[in-house]
């Protein structure tokens, strides 16, 4: 008797732990039952796959998504939409909201605000705090949180703790790893002067790559005195590639596309739209990341979509708000420096798949495996499209990438077995879960 699945996805290229070849996944459940010949097999649903690539579900650990507070460039549906049109099937959420998720309430509030709302699972980062660095063990443990999040350097929201003593009182009680803006704070206040009006390219002249090497340095000093483990965000600096080479035992990083694809140069052309914390910088500074990536130096890979509206982005700076999307066009991005020859296939899903799982400790998520959620991105590798405002599923409704031709398209993201999109439609409501983490795991 023939075996019966749920779903089954024919005829791709998976890519996972195998590397990569033509096999089925048949889904049952909501979790991936089979890998190999399904060809005798039956299903309530097949998807024919043949001619795309079926990657690992690909989770994006750095968004903002602005609600509470902020729901009018950006909430948790449209930014969800906007993943789910990208490939992206699940997200970490940052906590600089209004009010900031830095309580169990706050956090128990996000996620009633997501569950069966948004269109991708999730979970939130907490915040970590002077006034809550006592409570931190408990609440990166709730149902839901992706761990504790620090800001050393100011960006958006209020969400500060610049000192060597507050950080360290913070990683004393986390037990999961913990994730950081690493900028000099102590720096940026003193080159403030730095910064010129009406010219975005200062931006990276007054934060610079020393504000941010420094802080790093002292970051992986602090960990190490508090036996804690650490996640160093967004990481904007050749030099900072070369200092963490020498300290993976306690830091993990994550690299973002705009400072592997943009540099300094672009400030002429596209303004305080690139205008992020950490700055885009000079080139060498992005060839500097991308040997991060070529040597594995560099573990994840997420967008720090923080979006903001093209009236408040226009404000001279530098009173523009630092922030741009980049939930959507992460994949189409990278797949476009895969097939330019920058990484491999293999390792964009090592990045953006693998690396969150293993470091995050997600459970059943971020593999192609028999057990796991049947979470997967599938790609159509020879696609050519351009980028545009107009497919913009964020409120924001703009990227820094409108008109950019790519090569590598995501096609359809299915989460936990159920198509959600499907060649730039959403197809399902939004049933977004939170992600469960194995040092979290409900009792």
């Amino acid at each position: 008797m023939a075996t019966t699945y749920d779903l089954i996805l024919t005829g791709g290229i998976v890519v996972n732990h195998d590397g990569e070849g033509a096999r089925d996944v048949g889904v049952k459940n909501g979790r991936i039952a089979a890998i190999g010949d399904l060809s005798q097999a039956s299903a309530g649903e097949s998807i024919d796959c043949r001619g795309l690539h079926v990657l690992p579900g690909v989770i994006d650990s750095q968004v903002h998504f602005r609600e509470p507070g902020l729901e009018h460039k950006e909430d948790l549906e449209s930014g969800s939409r906007a993943a789910v049109l990208g490939g992206v099937t699940a997200v970490f959420e940052m906590p600089n909201t209004n009010p900031l998720t830095t309580s169990e309430a706050a956090l128990a509030d996000k996620i009633e605000r997501a569950t069966s709302r948004m269109h991708c699972d999730f979970a939130f980062w907490v915040g970590g705090t002077r006034e809550n660095a006592g409570d931190v063990g408990e609440l990166e443990r709730l149902p839901g949180a992706a761990g504790i999040k620090v800001f050393m350097g100011s960006s958006t929201g209020d969400l500060l703790v610049e000192d060597d003593e507050g950080v360290a009182s913070i990683l004393r009680n986390t037990r999961r790893r913990a994730a950081f803006h690493s900028e000099d704070e102590f720096r940026l206040r003193e080159r403030l002067g730095l910064r010129v009006e009406g010219d975005p390219s200062s931006h990276p002249v007054w934060r610079d790559e020393i504000a941010a090497l420094r802080c790093t340095e002292r970051l992986v000093r602090i960990a190490r005195n508090t036996r804690a483990r650490i996640h160093v965000l967004h990481i904007s600096t050749a030099e900072e590639i070369l200092f963490l080479e020498q300290h993976k035992d306690v830091a993990t990083c994550e690299a973002t596309p705009h400072h592997l694809t943009l540099a300094a140069d672009d400030y002429a052309r596209l303004g305080t739209l690139i205008q992020m914390n950490p700055p885009v910088r000079a080139a060498r500074h992005r060839d500097g990341v991308w040997h991060g990536i070529a040597q594995g130096i560099v573990d994840v890979l997420g967008s720090d979509h923080a979006p903001h509206t093209l009236a408040e982005k226009a404000k001279p700076y530098p009173a523009s708000p630092s922030g741009m999307t980049g939930v959507q066009t992460l994949v189409p991005i990278m797949l476009d420096h895969v097939n330019a020859g920058r990484l491999t296939l293999q390792r964009f899903v090592d990045l953006a798949s693998h690396g969150p799982q293993r470091i995050f400790g997600m459970a059943r998520k971020g593999r192609i495996a028999a057990g796991y959620d049947a979470d997967f991105t599938i790609v159509d590798m020879k696609r050519r499209e351009t980028i545009t405002n107009a497919q913009a599923g964020s409120k924001a409704g703009w990227t820094p990438y409108d008109g950019k031709q790519v090569t590598g398209w995501p096609v359809g993201t299915i989460v936990r077995g159920r198509r959600v999109m499907w060649d730039g439609e959403i197809v399902t409501p939004g049933q977004g879960k939170t992600v469960e983490f194995s040092e979290a795991l409900p009792t």
